[in-house]
């Protein structure tokens, strides 16, 4: 049976991501121990699916529509920085985002919920909305007391809103340049 690995995500804006990229751009240094997010894969991660089987997205898929029955268009605030798990243990840096209508953690809690009926194991930490930026190479290793002066210098920043009205089943391919995103599935809300 062919697997694929995958992710249920929110697609940004093209402005979030010019915005984004230009966040990157000034948090970057060459040699600074984080692999950034490159342009083409930035997106709002809302569950992580790991390995799935093909013939298992339709399934998948109908979970997701079921979830997103419920909710309409919703809008997004993208702003500040810091880092995960803490600013100080940065492993993870990310641009900040203000969920105001609530609809967005919700959708995670109720994949979350949905999902798990499917066997998919549930995230066990609470969900935080954020932008991954940047991920620090190597499985244990913090940010450099460089990087989260720059993220902290940054906290103020704004990347601006945008509005949510779908959301992707995505399969990553990985190869010698890293991985390649390819839409599986679109659910619009």
């Amino acid at each position: 049976m062919q697997t694929t690995r995958s992710f249920i995500a929110i697609p940004l804006s093209r402005e979030i991501t010019k915005a984004a990229v230009r966040l990157i751009d000034r948090l970057k240094v060459s040699g600074d121990g984080i692999k950034w997010v490159p342009t083409d894969n930035l997106h709002l991660t809302l569950k992580f699916l790991g390995d799935i089987e093909t013939n298992d997205i339709p399934k998948i898929s109908d979970v997701v529509r079921g979830v997103l029955e419920e909710y309409e268009p919703f809008d997004l605030q993208f702003a500040g920085t810091g880092g995960l798990p803490t600013l100080e243990k940065t492993r993870v840096v990310y641009a900040g985002i203000d969920d105001v209508s609530g609809s967005l953690t919700q959708i995670v809690e109720n994949l979350e919920l949905d999902l798990a009926e499917l066997g998919f194991k549930r995230e066990p930490r609470d969900y935080v909305p954020h932008l991954t930026l940047g991920r620090t190479r190597g499985g244990s290793r913090k940010a450099s007391g460089d990087v989260i002066a720059r993220v902290e210098a940054a906290s103020s920043v704004s990347l601006g809103t945008m509005p949510v009205d779908q959301v992707l089943i995505v399969g990553s391919f990985l190869d010698k340049q890293g991985p390649t995103y390819h839409v599986l599935d679109t659910i619009d809300l």
